[in-house]
């Protein structure tokens, strides 16, 4: 997932490190947007790929964050089958579970096709829930108007947000990052006892923490949750992908729950 600063492409982790995006993103006067991976990049990789192996799971962005997945399912077309695109509305930690849950059947004898009809059939097994440190950089996509900004400036509220499947939604608003952190751990206690209760049940639901240049506070997020939910497993304390990190700026703090292939 490229991104284009200053009419400049960068990739992450590749010419641009977690630290220079957030420099370029905090100027005032720079121009940072996302952009989806070119069709010849992607063709490349696919291509050199299947030289050694007979099928690929690809697994993109969520749908309904990013036109990669439609993109990429086009582009399969031509691929006699060999390809197989799953849209599992995933990104981030949960994204990441749905590439081990696909290593895990793959272990198990699944070929490609049977990999992409689990991780579709189980795409909505998880919750995103999302603090923001501001709305500036909502209100610069366009997600918020400018007054609605302004005031959450002055009141100094904390938006919370949601994924729960396709795309990023409003769920709450807060008066401090306490108070947000209350929020979504009420959210997650509510999911693991309602949509997901035969699964943490049976030992299947995960948490993980994701944040964006916020690794402190998502330390102590990550004591916070082990401490309320001792009995579901806690996997991941990731930096949020830049890709979702442009949209909603730095200091953000994220818990996901996920089901997982045990």
């Amino acid at each position: 997932m490229p991104f284009i600063i200053d009419d400049v492409p960068y990739f992450e982790d590749i010419n641009l490190t977690q630290d220079e995006f957030y420099q370029h993103l905090k100027n005032p006067d720079a121009n940072v947007s996302t952009s989806q991976p070119s069709v010849g990049d992607v063709l490349d990789l696919w291509n050199e790929v299947l030289q050694s192996y007979d099928e690929i799971v690809h697994i993109p962005m969520s749908s309904g964050i990013s036109q990669t997945c439609a993109t990429a399912t086009a582009l399969a077309k031509d691929f006699g089958g060999k390809v197989h695109v799953v849209n599992n509305q995933r990104i981030s930690v949960t994204q990441k579970e749905s590439v081990f849950d696909a290593i895990k059947l793959l272990e198990r004898g699944k070929n490609a096709e049977e990999i992409k009809t689990y991780l579709e059939a189980t795409k909505f097994d998880s919750s995103i829930y999302i603090s923001l440190d501001t709305m500036k950089y909502l209100k610069k996509g366009g997600r918020v108007t400018p007054a609605a900004a302004a005031i959450g400036s002055i009141l100094k509220i904390k938006p919370v947000l949601q994924i729960q499947g396709e795309k990023l939604d409003k769920f709450a608003l807060a008066r401090s990052l306490p108070k947000a952190k209350e929020t979504m751990k009420a959210a997650i206690a509510n999911d693991l006892k309602t949509r997901f209760k035969a699964f943490a049940d049976n030992g299947e639901m995960t948490l993980s923490v994701a944040h964006t240049a916020n690794f402190e506070e998502a330390e102590i997020f990550v004591r916070e949750l082990k401490e309320t939910f001792p009995a579901i497993s806690f996997r991941y304390c990731d930096p949020l992908s830049l890709s979702v990190a442009c949209h909603i700026g730095p200091g953000a703090l994220a818990v996901t729950c996920t089901r997982i292939i045990l």
